[in-house]
């Protein structure tokens, strides 16, 4: 008998088996055949009604060791990168390995709930006694069964400025962290920026480890660290292992220099990661108008053949008041913010929170196939620009197998005189949707 059998269900272009609908059925946590019609009984079964079925939703930058932390000890009221980090900064002395091990935990519900299954969080080790470090290797072995929790060793404030930095990092990867991470651009000079990447660089290389580096997260053209990681990665032959996260100042950068830049990370197979949720949010923050939206050249990249990839970042935390854990709302505001407004691009945003995110962590592509774990997601929306559009409701969460979690479908009751009593959001696309 099946363990699984999920009928009329549409799969993602990405999957190169058309738009007509399927049948996936599993077996021992794998998909065993995906058919037009597939016989034999099954432990359980899900019509999907014509509805996307979708590989599940992957984060490669987060924080969670800030995660729900919002007002704590006060709120930012600036709004700012910096009076976030100083913010930060307050609360990190008053932190208890309990405490961040609970707010961590509530966050990975929320994350299970909208079909988030694998998430890199960024964990600050300028804190000597390391206690986010602690906490979150307790909370990833707790997740194992349904969340890929990688961590990467950030040290927030400089590996060069701060003290301590260097060697509670070091400290923090014997402990068990998954990936060297760093913030070039928030050394004291540019010189040590450089410095640092080349020692993270060489240091990750030594490991056998990722590199993950907060690149360029300023408003400054003449932030252009991630040459320099660029360059690094190819030294230390960290190609498809290294990412540069936000990369914000190409938003300011002049063209010229672009042209010269993009095809240098290209040629490092680095993976560009922004955050378009917070770097809409923080950036630009000094200008009167116009008004920067400080979003990386994410068109430019994909041309280029850069694997761009799309983080969360924050969810109401010193830097973020809102968020939701909801990678769809991540991409929906890709496409407001760059823009990108085409069909194929539109698309892209959904392919990009499922799959490139996972390559950017160096994850196992997640297409749906046969013989690939049965992690899946079953979404209210029949394509995947319909699901980015109505950042659809996860209707089941599908972990080997395993239904985790179920959200019922959104559907609204009318009592308008000679009008349908009930409305399904997704029922009312053009045909173009279809």
């Amino acid at each position: 008998m099946l363990q699984l059998k999920i009928v009329n269900a549409r799969l993602p272009v990405a999957s190169g088996l058309g738009s007509a609908p399927l049948s996936v059925a599993v077996r021992n946590g794998r998909i065993a055949e995906i058919a037009p019609v597939i016989d034999g009984e099954a432990e359980r079964v899900i019509d999907a009604a014509g509805r996307l079925l979708s590989p599940p939703f992957t984060d490669p930058h987060f924080h969670m060791d800030a995660t729900l932390s919002l007002g704590l000890p006060r709120l930012n009221v600036s709004g700012t990168l910096l009076e976030g980090i100083a913010l930060w900064g307050e609360l990190k002395p008053l932190l208890t390995v309990e405490a961040v091990a609970e707010r961590a935990l509530r966050y990975c519900d929320l994350a299970v709930a909208q079909g988030l299954l694998a998430i890199r969080t960024h964990v600050d080790v300028c804190d000597d006694r390391l206690t986010a470090v602690e906490a979150l290797l307790e909370v990833r072995k707790q997740v194992a069964p349904y969340i890929d929790l990688q961590l990467v060793a950030f040290p927030q404030d400089g590996l060069y400025r701060d003290p301590t930095a260097r060697a509670n990092l070091l400290r923090a990867l014997d402990m068990g962290v998954d990936v060297v991470g760093g913030i070039p651009h928030f050394e004291r000079t540019m010189a040590d920026g450089a410095a640092s990447v080349r020692e993270l660089a060489e240091l990750a290389a030594d490991r056998g480890l990722m590199l993950d580096l907060h690149c360029d997260e300023s408003d400054d053209p003449l932030s252009r660290h991630v040459e320099t990681l660029a360059a690094e990665t190819v030294r230390c032959g960290l190609q498809g292992r290294a990412a540069g996260s936000h990369l914000s100042s190409m938003h300011s950068m002049d063209n010229y220099y672009a042209s010269k830049l993009i095809p240098l990370i290209a040629e490092a197979e680095l993976h560009a990661i922004p955050n378009p949720l917070i770097n809409i949010t923080l950036q630009g923050r000094s200008d009167t108008y116009p008004r920067r939206r400080g979003l990386t050249r994410i068109p430019e990249l994909r041309a280029a053949g850069v694997n761009v990839a799309l983080g969360q970042d924050c969810t109401m935390d010193p830097w973020y008041p809102l968020g939701s854990a909801d990678m769809l709302d991540v991409a929906h505001m890709a496409i407001h913010a760059v823009p990108m407004t085409s069909r194929e691009a539109m698309a892209w945003t959904h392919t990009a929170v499922t799959v490139n995110n996972r390559l950017a962590m160096g994850l196992p592509d997640p297409t749906l196939r046969e013989g690939a774990p049965a992690d899946m997601v079953l979404l209210q929306a029949r394509d995947e620009i319909e699901a980015v559009r109505l950042r659809a409701t996860r209707l089941a969460v599908i972990k080997a197998g395993q239904v985790i979690a179920e959200t019922p479908a959104r559907q609204a009751a009318l009592t308008v005189p000679g009008r349908p009593s009930t409305l399904d959001p997704a029922a009312y696309a053009p045909a173009a949707e279809g």
